[in-house]
């Protein structure tokens, strides 16, 4: 392991240091010896989602961007723009979404600025469709994973796991759980030892009812089936790494014995904020239909991290836990889960 691999940021003023692996995605934040930890990292988010293009031709119901054909990208010289003051406010890491990020006309360019240019490592995810020879090429070099979202019929999904894998590229499924594909997930896990040997992790999403069609009747937590689900994820080894966004906490702390330090909750606006293919920033890519993004035309990414209201707003409601999670053993690790869409949490 190269030393210039290892990026290490220390706070003075709120008593924490962080330690990123640029080779492997190892992170880890530890604060100073006699301080609590921290609640936010008040200098900048450490990891950014950024939506390039809102162009997809895959058409998904699903879909919470409502991405489609008429879609547009996000222009290079904006793109720079935002690397060149994450690069100077310490932004380790980010990942790469749309729409389809790879179908993004200067893709490639994108890569190689980023890793190359600013040295900060991308991530994205597809939906296996654009995936050229340049592509595969330019995330070999440049990508710590791609991720490719599970869709069914399986035929393209296969073929763009087989793309990256020819390219020694690390693969990551993102399988978006609903009330309905839960019961898809439990097949796969249980049967498909194909696919879950050859990857490196499957991360499971929690479905979110936002974007133009939100469909309440997708709750996971709806689903008589999610305790099996979990019980699958305690009695079965699995050669790839089992993974949940942070929107699934309050399910992974009830059914799940996992140690405290895996243990995440949301960190929207704590650590972590959203910028869309027009430059508006949230602190939460869910919050996009709902809440009014601060212009990144007018104010810089620090400013509006630091002042904007959305992003005081959410970390009040980070702090104000509903009260009805007060008596829960969890509340510690879950920390009453997600502070904007509550119907979603897995413990109801």
């Amino acid at each position: 392991m190269l030393k210039k691999d290892i990026v290490i940021k220390h706070s003075n003023f709120q008593h924490f240091t962080a330690y990123f692996d640029k080779s492997s995605g190892f992170f880890l934040r530890k604060e100073d010896e006699g301080y609590p930890e921290p609640f936010w990292s008040n200098d900048a988010p450490e990891l950014i989602d950024i939506s390039i293009t809102n162009w997809c031709d895959k058409g998904c119901s699903i879909c919470y961007r409502n991405s489609n054909d008429n879609g547009h990208h996000m222009k290079l010289e904006d793109y720079e723009n935002i690397m060149i003051q994450a690069k100077e406010i310490g932004v380790f890491q980010v990942a790469l979404g749309g729409g389809n990020p790879n179908q993004h006309p200067d893709f490639c360019r994108i890569l190689e600025l980023t890793r190359k240019k600013y040295g900060i490592v991308p991530s994205y995810t597809t939906n296996g469709r654009g995936l050229s020879k340049d592509i595969l090429e330019y995330s070999k070099k440049f990508c710590g994973a791609v991720a490719v979202s599970y869709y069914e019929p399986q035929d393209e999904f296969n073929e763009a796991i087989e793309l990256l894998l020819n390219y020694n590229i690390k693969v990551n499924v993102h399988f978006v759980l609903t009330f309905q594909s839960i019961n898809t997930a439990i097949k796969l896990l249980k049967n498909d030892d194909v696919l879950l040997n050859k990857i490196n992790s499957i991360i499971f999403l929690n479905y979110k009812p936002v974007g133009d069609y939100p469909d309440n009747n997708l709750l996971l937590n709806r689903s008589p089936y999610l305790s099996n689900f979990f019980h699958l994820l305690e009695v079965k080894k699995f050669k790839c790494k089992i993974g949940f966004d942070s929107c699934s906490v309050s399910g992974i702390v009830k059914y799940l014995n996992v140690p405290e330090y895996y243990i995440e909750s949301c960190e929207s606006g704590r650590f972590s904020a959203f910028i869309s293919e027009d430059l508006k920033m949230y602190p939460c890519s869910f919050m996009i239909n709902d809440f009014n993004g601060a212009n990144l035309m007018k104010k810089s990414i620090q400013e509006i991290w630091q002042c904007d209201d959305n992003f005081v707003k959410i970390r009040s409601l980070h702090k104000n836990i509903d009260a009805s999670c007060n008596s829960c053993e969890f509340l510690h690790l879950c920390q009453g889960g997600c502070p904007i869409i509550n119907n979603i949490n897995l413990c109801i």
